[in-house]
């Protein structure tokens, strides 16, 4: 590249000297002076110089030497071809002034002092008209002439130039966003991302002051960064490539300072971009390393919005432009978790709480979280406590229903057929067996990928709802179906613990017994037996039993699971009598 670009500058060179030459030596007098700018050199004549330029006649003037034959202008504006059409017009000779190269012309008659107020009709003068009867008279050449000012710095900010180009092309992009000349309507983003990035931040600036919409900044700026970082963000659907050269380390820090510098930019208003913009934009920032704080900017503004965020949308920060591996999902976690941090203090605001009512936002955000979370669980790099750390973002009582979350945990576990059970336990953990659906629970049962304990939880809670013939449809809340199948599961609990009691004073009586007979006399022995032992022994019993009978759950009408789905007042605890005095 650089040898290329050698070969071009000394093609170049050779041809303005050569030209000059022709209409050099058409003068029929002999040079007298050699201008030397960079590596050209310009054989002219001092007298026509002197003629227009105040500064070459400073220098002969002030020479030291009698006779001066060399001149050196490295320093001028536009270097070589610049100083040519200088020369050119020293010389009388025409040349066409463009808004390509009247910026540098301006700057160059500046430098060599080529005013109106040295000579009528000078090179400044005829530079400065062109600029505002032409170059300003259009967006477009007004962007043009922007352009070549960055070659031209800091010269042209002295001469204005800048900032009468950075008013003329806000004042007409502002104008065109709201009255369109042309069509398609936004064909002015386009032009202006020939412009670098420090002189587009003047005009995305120049227009905010003028009132610009955040629609408006924001179409110039999605144009632009398609444009500048084409490789990273050339698509919302995260199928770009990656850089052309990622090992080039210059190359990968221009983009993250470009890309730091359109973050900048970006208005502060919450819808202004589209979601899928932000994600691309987060991902690419991701890829180059970019700081923390362009990082935070980004994912503030995408948890903001994030209820519409899609599955895809999240993918696109989760993998790498090949696909092949996951990015730290650390950025998905602080997005999910500022969204919900903004919608609890929402809730505070609102009527009850954030735990109980969730809104319509935070339940649109959970089921696209379980989707996201069944398309990561094939990666293996995902492990458990990533899996239930993004699953656990969100409040349970946002989930109605964990079908979509059990789907993730299936596939979490068919990806992963090495974890034991107490891992498999952790990665079900996430999820409420009761709040499954039929179909889910049915699908439960049978799953052999399941701990053993979550197959129970589906198949005990199918068997209540047999024994109790409750239509699931009618009564869909599974809080309060735990909450009286906790019950009733304490209550069998202390039925099998006080039926254990039982046994061992059972079993205590009838050691007690056997120990009196063989210290009793013979005849005493069967009077007492007569009289007093079949009968307490038969008193004491049918005392139990009845006391075993009321704490039977399934025996009377009031604790059958027929009532299973009634309200259970949790204030108020049943009374129950355990004592078998």
């Amino acid at each position: 590249m650089a040898q290329a670009a050698s070969v071009i500058n000394n093609s170049r060179l050779s041809i303005a000297m050569e030209r000059t030459g022709q209409w050099v030596f058409s003068q029929d007098i002999p040079t007298d002076v050699v201008v030397e700018v960079g590596e050209a050199k310009f054989s002219l004549h001092k007298f026509m110089l002197v003629a227009k330029s105040n500064y070459i006649r400073k220098l002969i003037m002030e020479s030291k030497e009698p006779d001066l034959t060399r001149i050196n202008l490295s320093n001028i504006p536009g270097g070589p071809e610049n100083f040519e059409k200088a020369a050119k017009f020293c010389y009388g000779v025409n040349f066409e002034i463009t808004v390509h190269n009247v910026a540098a012309l301006r700057c160059a008659a500046e430098y060599l002092q080529m005013s109106d107020k040295y000579c009528d009709n000078n090179l400044a003068g005829r530079t400065e008209d062109f600029l505002s009867q032409v170059a300003f008279s259009s967006l477009s050449g007004a962007i043009v002439v922007f352009k070549s000012c960055e070659d031209l710095l800091p010269l042209a900010e002295n001469l204005k130039i800048v900032q009468r180009c950075v008013e003329v092309i806000s004042a007409k992009a502002c104008n065109e966003a709201n009255f369109p000349s042309r069509s398609p309507p936004n064909w002015w983003t386009e032009e202006l991302t020939i412009l670098d990035i420090e002189f587009f931040g003047h005009i995305i600036r120049a227009m905010k002051q003028r009132g610009a919409k955040a629609l408006t900044l924001a179409a110039a700026l999605i144009t632009y960064t398609e444009r500048s970082l084409r490789d990273l963000v050339r698509d919302h659907s995260g199928n770009g490539t990656k850089s052309s050269d990622p090992n080039n380390s210059e190359v990968r820090i221009q983009q993250r300072e470009l890309l730091e510098s359109i973050v900048v930019l970006l208005p502060a208003e919450k819808a202004a971009f589209p979601i899928h913009f932000l994600c691309c934009l987060l991902r690419s920032a991701i890829f180059l390393r970019a700081s923390s704080n362009c990082m935070s900017l980004l994912e503030k503004r995408i948890s903001t919005i994030l209820e519409h965020v899609t599955i895809d949308d999240l993918l696109v920060l989760s993998f790498t432009y090949d696909g092949e591996r996951l990015f730290d999902l650390e950025s998905v976690r602080r997005i999910v978790s500022g969204f919900v941090e903004k919608e609890k203090t929402m809730a505070i605001f609102s009527v009850g709480d954030f735990k109980d009512n969730c809104s319509t936002a935070t339940q649109r955000v959970v089921k696209t979280l379980d989707a996201y979370l069944g398309e990561i669980a094939t990666s293996g790099e995902l492990s458990i406590s990533k899996f239930n750390g993004i699953a656990n973002l969100v409040p349970k009582a946002a989930r109605k229903v964990d079908d979509d979350l059990y789907r993730a945990v299936d596939i979490y576990l068919k990806a992963h057929p090495n974890l034991d059970e107490i891992e498999r336990e952790k990665v079900c953990s996430v999820m409420d067996a009761l709040k499954l659906s039929y179909e889910a629970r049915v699908h439960a049962s049978q799953n052999k990928r399941l701990p053993v304990q979550t197959v129970l939880h589906a198949l005990y809670y199918d068997q209540l709802k047999l024994r109790s013939g409750v239509d699931e449809v009618k009564n869909p809340d599974a809080v309060t179906t735990r909450t009286q199948l906790q019950a009733d599961v304490s209550l069998l609990k202390e039925n099998e613990a006080l039926r254990t009691e039982l046994m061992k004073m059972k079993m205590y009586i009838s050691d007690m017994q056997v120990g009196k007979k063989n210290v009793q006399v013979p005849g005493t022995s069967s009077s007492t037996s007569a009289k007093g032992g079949p009968t307490k022994k038969h008193t004491f019993f049918s005392s139990v039993s009845k006391k075993l009978g009321k704490l039977n759950p399934f025996k009377h009408g009031s604790k059958d699971t027929l009532n299973i789905e009634d309200a259970v007042d949790i204030t108020k605890p049943r009374r129950r009598r355990f004592s078998i005095s």
